[in-house]
């Protein structure tokens, strides 16, 4: 695998599914459920991360 890889990584918390639809139990008054939409908190709703770079160590 190439290490040059261009693809954005996935959330690992979310993976990459970003957000969400979540019932809240209640009708409105046409009979459609209320909805909440949550993002992922991590990714901020984006559904990717950044690379992380770790300092490479030289010399002693």
């Amino acid at each position: 695998m190439p290490r040059n890889d261009s693809r954005p990584r996935t959330c690992r918390d979310c993976d990459g599914h970003a957000s969400a639809k979540v019932t809240t139990g209640q009708r409105d008054r046409d009979g459609s459920r209320q909805t909440l939409t949550v993002t992922c908190p991590v990714c901020k709703g984006t559904g990717t991360s950044r690379r992380v770079t770790h300092p490479t160590h030289t010399g002693r």
